[in-house]
C-alpha cells in the first residue's frame, strides 16, 4: 500500500499585506489562527479598555517580532492589457428638455 505524501503548504505568522489598520499585526495574527480580524481587533479593543494586561505593549511587541508578508506585485497590479475608455455621448447643446 502506498502512502501518498501530499507537499504541504506551512503556514507563517506574518503581518497582513492586504487588510492594514495600523501595521496588519493582528490581522496576520486571525489569518494565521483562521479568525475574522474584525473581531479579533473588538477582542483587542474590549481588552484594553478593560485595562487586561498590557495590550499596548503586547501589540508593540508584536508588531515588532512578526515579520511583514511578503509583498505580491500581482495583487497590485494587472497583467492584463487596460480597457479601453468608453466613448462619451454628444449631446445637443440646444436640447434642455431634461429641465
Amino acid at each position: 500500500m502506498k502512502i501518498f505524501k501530499g507537499e504541504r503548504k506551512m503556514k507563517k505568522l506574518t503581518k497582513s499585506s492586504s487588510n492594514i489598520v495600523l501595521t496588519g499585526t493582528l490581522a496576520g495574527i486571525a489569518e494565521y489562527i483562521g479568525f475574522d480580524p474584525t473581531i479579533l481587533r473588538i477582542i483587542y479593543l474590549v481588552l484594553l479598555f478593560l485595562g487586561v494586561g498590557s495590550p499596548v505593549f503586547l501589540y508593540i511587541v508584536l508588531a515588532i517580532l512578526i515579520p511583514a508578508a511578503p509583498k505580491n506585485k500581482s495583487q497590485y497590479y494587472s497583467t492584463q492589457e487596460p480597457r479601453k475608455r468608453k466613448e462619451a455621448e454628444k449631446i445637443d447643446d440646444d436640447d434642455w428638455s431634461d429641465f
